[in-house]
C-alpha cells in the first residue's frame, strides 16, 4: 500500500512538473485565414508579449479556406499537448453546424475553448465608384438592379457570410454570395468592383479607405464604433434591433491538459490587459476579450443558439 501511494504521488509530481514545464518549444498558433486577415494581424498584435512570457517562439500557420473549417480541423486534429492552438471565429465554431450536414471535426467536443480573444462589429463595404453615400441608397440602388447585385465574403458561413445574409433578408433585397479565401481578396474584389457589397470587420478595408477605393456606409453594432464615429449602425438607418458582432478566441484540440489550458487563459488574459496590446487592437477597430475558460464557454453556447435560429429562419445551407 505504501509502494502505491508512493508511486501515485510520483506520478502526481510528475503531471505537474509537465504541466508546469509547459512550453519547452515553439507554439504554433493556426490562423484560419491568409496572412494579413484580421485574424492574423490579432495574432501576431499578441505574439511579441506571448513570447515574453513563454520563453518560446509563436509560430503563426496559416491554413486558410472551407470557411475557417480547414485550419480549424487542423487544430481538432493535432495531439494534444498545447503545442497547437487556433484562433476560431464565429463561422467554424457557432455557425457551422447549423449549416453543414457533415463537418470533418465537432466544434463542441473536439476542440476546447480558452479565451476570448476579441470582438467587433462588421462593417458595411462598398466600391467608392458606386453611386450611394448611406444604407437607404444602397438598399434603393440594389433593388432597381433585379438580379445583377452580389456581394463578398470572407469565405462561406463565416461572420461576413452570414451578417449580410441576416441583412438583405432583413432590407427586402437579394444578391448572389461570392466567397472568398480571407478578407484581403474580398476586400479588393470590393475595390474593383467584381462585387458590390462586403460585411466583415475593419482592420483588412482600412487601407482601401484610405486610398479612396472603397467607401463605409455602416456598422452591425447596436452603437457606433469608437474608430468609425462618423459611420452610422444599421440599427439607426432604418433597421432597428439589427446586430452581428464578429468575435474570435484561442482553441485548443480535446484532450489538451487542463493545468496547460489554465496557464494560456492566464497569459493571454495578462497580455490582453497590457495598455500597448490594448490600443494597437482598439486602433483596428478590436474590442479586447478575456475572461475566463467558463466565461468563453457560455458566450460561444448564448452565440450558437442565436445563429442557430436565425440560420433556419433564414434557411441559409452551404453543402
Amino acid at each position: 500500500m505504501k509502494r502505491l501511494v508512493t508511486l501515485i504521488f510520483a506520478a502526481t509530481l510528475g503531471t505537474a512538473a509537465f504541466a508546469q514545464a509547459w512550453p519547452a518549444k515553439p507554439v504554433r498558433v493556426v490562423v484560419p485565414c491568409p496572412p494579413g486577415c484580421s485574424l492574423d494581424i490579432i495574432v501576431r498584435t499578441m505574439s511579441d508579449k506571448l513570447t515574453q512570457r513563454w520563453k518560446q517562439p509563436i509560430v503563426v500557420d496559416n491554413k486558410s479556406g472551407g470557411g475557417g473549417m480547414i485550419g480549424m480541423d487542423a487544430v481538432a486534429k493535432a495531439t494534444p499537448d498545447g503545442y497547437t492552438l487556433g484562433l476560431g471565429f464565429n463561422g467554424p465554431i457557432a455557425f457551422a453546424p447549423f449549416m453543414y450536414k457533415k463537418m470533418p471535426y465537432a466544434p463542441a467536443t473536439d476542440l476546447l475553448p480558452i479565451i476570448l480573444t476579441t470582438s467587433q462589429p462588421n462593417v458595411l463595404a462598398v466600391p467608392a465608384s458606386l453611386p450611394v453615400n448611406n444604407l437607404q441608397e444602397l438598399v434603393a440602388w440594389a433593388k432597381n438592379q433585379g438580379d445583377k447585385v452580389s456581394y463578398a465574403s470572407v469565405g462561406s458561413g463565416s461572420s461576413s457570410h452570414l451578417s449580410m445574409e441576416l441583412f438583405l433578408n432583413t432590407a427586402g433585397i437579394k444578391a448572389v454570395h461570392v466567397p472568398y479565401k480571407g478578407s484581403p481578396p474580398a476586400a479588393l474584389a470590393v475595390a474593383s468592383g467584381d462585387v458590390q457589397m462586403l460585411l466583415t470587420v475593419a482592420p483588412a478595408l482600412l487601407p482601401l479607405v484610405q486610398d479612396g477605393r472603397i467607401k463605409f456606409l455602416a456598422v452591425t453594432g447596436t452603437t457606433r464604433q469608437e474608430s468609425l464615429p462618423k459611420i452610422p449602425t444599421i440599427a439607426e438607418s432604418g433597421y432597428p434591433g439589427f446586430e452581428a458582432l464578429a468575435w474570435n478566441g484561442l482553441f485548443a484540440p480535446a484532450g489538451t491538459p487542463p493545468a496547460t489550458i489554465d496557464k494560456i487563459n492566464a497569459d493571454v488574459n495578462a497580455v490582453l490587459k497590457d495598455p500597448a496590446i490594448r490600443s494597437a487592437l482598439e486602433n483596428q477597430g478590436l474590442i479586447p476579450g478575456g475572461g475566463s475558460v467558463s466565461d468563453f464557454n457560455t458566450f460561444i453556447a448564448s452565440e450558437a443558439s442565436k445563429w442557430g435560429s436565425i440560420i433556419k429562419k433564414v434557411g441559409i445551407t452551404v453543402d
